[in-house]
């Protein structure tokens, strides 16, 4: 069997130590999911430990190369592999609730959390290995340094933990970077109690000029502006979601 060509447009970095792969498995909470989506199994390090013990199980895989591989290597199972690029795969039509698994291309990790962002009505988990500084950032409270867009985004639907870190000696290439595994849980926030749309113009907008305080940062978006709110006094890595939830609520109401 030959082996895969790991490519780099594809930011291909494979796991190859196997007490890691174990480590990440073992940090899937069973017992609460209907549904388990392997992202990008690769040449399946993961797989192996998954493949027969979960009797819903599927894997999502974008390179042709990596997918006969594992299609060849388990070929009982290999209806349960999916060849098509995750960010298009349809999760709504799986049986929910879904877990989700896997070590993320770098180059695309936010994208993959953006739409479990998009898919929160579904997935009630996910497991996932991404770069070092992009888990510490996921994971930050308020009032880190690291705390940003994704985490508040991320944080009002699901609980996260940063669970353990991976050095670059695990993997086939060795990336430049540390990885860490985090996993997040989704919350019993159904939806917002503000526009979840305004909530993310403001969460956006003020991180992105996040030097400043939050009322010269929405200033040019927003007519009318809540001028009693101690919130704009703040600079976005201070609040809390529940806090970008209030302040959303007050200027929607102004601009309704």
């Amino acid at each position: 069997m030959q082996p895969v060509n790991p490519k780099k447009s594809l930011g291909q970095h494979f796991l190859v130590d196997k007490n890691i792969a174990k480590k990440i498995i073992e940090s899937i909470e069973t017992g609460n999911f209907k549904t388990l989506i392997e992202i990008g199994p690769g040449t399946g390090i993961l797989t192996d430990f998954l493949v027969d013990r979960f009797e819903n199980y599927k894997a999502v895989e974008i390179d042709k190369e990596s997918y006969d591989f594992l299609c060849e290597n388990y070929p009982v199972q290999k209806n349960r592999f999916i060849l098509t690029d995750f960010l298009k795969f349809n999760l709504n039509k799986e049986k929910a609730p879904i877990a989700l698994i896997g070590n993320l291309p770098y180059y695309i990790s936010s994208q993959i959390l953006f739409k479990v962002l998009e898919g929160r009505n579904v997935v009630n988990q996910i497991v996932c290995m991404v770069q070092k500084e992009v888990a510490e950032r996921i994971s930050s409270p308020p009032g880190s340094k690291k705390y940003g867009i994704l985490s508040v985004l991320l944080q009002a639907y699901f609980s996260i933990e940063y669970l353990f870190t991976v050095h670059e000696h695990c993997f086939s290439p060795s990336p430049k970077v540390k990885s860490g595994v985090i996993r997040l849980k989704r919350n019993n926030t159904a939806e917002l109690e503000c526009d979840p749309d305004i909530f993310i113009k403001i969460v956006k907008a003020t991180f992105n000029q996040r030097r400043k305080t939050i009322k010269n940062s929405l200033r040019s978006i927003f007519l009318t502006l809540p001028s009693e709110s101690e919130l704009l006094t703040e600079r976005p890595e201070q609040l809390t979601v529940s806090q970008f939830v209030a302040l959303t609520l007050l200027i929607q109401k102004l601009n309704h």
